[in-house]
Formats: structure tokens, sequence, C-alpha cells
């Protein structure tokens, strides 16, 4: 059985934007993240507070970070898509101008 891409692949011209977006959102829940670590070194203790409902603050930092990661991926999804279709769009529309010059005598 022959194994291929399920779509073509080729250049893909928002690579480096998706590239740099990622970083970013990376960087931002990276920082997030070394909160909960940094919390849980200097001041152990504190991450037994109660904070919501009943639930300690290490239980809703965690859950945070995994609603952050969660919505992060979303956010980066629409944020490529976007830009992908903005690059779709742009390649048309170069497309058809140059399919105009060339039948036009």
């Amino acid at each position: 059985m022959l194994h291929e891409p399920a779509t073509p692949s080729g250049r893909d011209p928002a690579a480096p934007y998706k590239a740099r977006l990622g970083i970013r959102m990376f960087a931002f829940y990276a920082l997030f993240y070394a909160g909960f670590v940094a919390i849980n070194l200097l001041s152990p203790p504190t991450m037994a507070t109660i904070v919501v409902a009943g639930l300690n603050l290490a239980t809703v930092y965690g859950m945070a970070l995994i609603f952050l990661a969660m919505i992060q991926a979303l956010i980066y999804n629409a944020m490529c898509k976007r830009k992908e279709d903005e690059f779709a769009r742009l390649e048309a529309s170069t497309s058809d101008a140059a399919e105009t010059t060339t039948t036009t005598p």
C-alpha cells in the first residue's frame, strides 16, 4: 500500500509567520509555567492556599495551564488559517492578473 501525504505539500509562504507566532506563544506559556514552578520552588505552602470554591492554588493554577494551552492552540490555528487564506487570495489575484495580461493582445 502506498502511503503519501493526504494533501499536496509544497512551499508554505506563511511558514515564517507561523514560526514567529509559535515562538511568541510558546514564550508566553513558558513564562506562565515558570511562575507555577517558581511558586512550588520558592513557597510550596502557598500552593495549599484555598483560592476558589474550596480548590487550592495548585489545582487552580494547574487547570489554568491546561486551559491556556487549549486556548492558545485554538488561537494559533485561527491566526495561521487567516494568514494562509490571505496568501491564497494574494496568489489567486496575482495569477488572475497574469492570465489577463497574457490573454489580452
